[in-house]
């Protein structure tokens, strides 16, 4: 069963909300949807993966981000 997990991520630009896109696109149908803000620096993911595991894959783009609340 899918979940949405709010994350906050240090995105400066379109090119690191894109670099979130792409290391979670790599989970397949895992990952059924991704929302970045930039101007917020929060990425939403929908995903059947748990937020640890989501935060893991988000820690690839050596970025640094936290999952919010």
């Amino acid at each position: 069963m899918s979940q949405t997990y709010q994350f906050n991520m240090e995105m400066t630009c379109e090119g690191c909300a894109n670099a979130a896109k792409r290391v979670l696109g790599k989970q397949g149908d895992k990952v059924t949807e991704v929302v970045t803000d930039v101007p917020t620096k929060t990425v939403t993911v929908t995903s059947t993966l748990s937020a640890d595991e989501v935060l893991e894959v988000l820690k690839k783009t050596n970025i640094a981000v936290s999952l919010k609340g």
